[in-house]
């Protein structure tokens, strides 16, 4: 096992789990309604939480000893698309597409059986689907919605699908996994995921 590899897995994640965090918290007062506004505050604290225990995770591999440090800031393997989130459309896009490129990635450490794996992610495991139910009912709200917010939305959906793919081809095919992850067709059960809620295939060539 190579645990550099293994590493940037992990950070992968967490990065992207941080961003959303903090853009959660930032971005979630300009929702449509008070009960997502509060939902957003909730989800925040949990991305900002799970992106905690990864990074633990990280520093146990390490083999890092003692009190394990705050998080102050990501390591850099965040999607760009999810830094410039400045309103809820974009959010959104950003939160779902997000969501279902870790959720493939979760899924396929889960089925690794690898018991280090279960141990350092069952938790935040169970936490991060509930993230993509809502993540995703939100989605489909914005492309049943009226007027321009559907066009507005597909436009978002357009610039971080992507950058969500190429990470999954990355993950594909990295070296020294087979222990910790399984990682065989992660970008087509991405993409399946993405064309049941959104309707029309292979959105990037839309």
């Amino acid at each position: 096992m190579s645990k550099n590899a293994l590493i940037q897995v992990i950070e992968g994640i967490a990065d992207n789990k941080y961003v959303l965090g903090d853009r959660l918290a930032l971005v979630g007062f300009s929702a449509p309604d008070i009960e997502s506004c509060v939902a957003s505050m909730a989800m925040a604290q949990g991305e900002l939480g799970h992106s905690r225990i990864l990074y633990h995770w990280v520093l146990d591999i390490k083999g890092h000893k003692g009190k394990k440090p705050d998080i102050s800031n990501e390591t850099g393997k965040s999607f760009t698309e999810l830094r410039k989130i400045d309103g809820w459309v974009k959010l959104i896009a950003g939160f779902y597409v997000t969501n279902v490129a870790m959720d493939v990635i979760l899924d396929a450490m889960i089925e690794s059986n690898n018991p280090d794996v279960r141990s350092n992610i069952n938790k935040l495991y169970l936490e991060h689907k509930e993230h993509c139910i809502y993540s995703e009912g939100w989605a489909l709200k914005l492309l049943n919605d009226i007027g321009g917010v559907p066009r507005k939305f597909k436009e978002e959906l357009n610039k971080i699908l992507p950058q969500a793919e190429a990470w999954l081809k990355e993950v594909e095919t990295i070296q020294g996994l087979d222990e910790y992850i399984v990682q065989k067709n992660l970008l087509s059960r991405f993409q399946e995921q993405i064309a049941k809620v959104t309707g029309i295939g292979a959105v990037t060539n839309a």
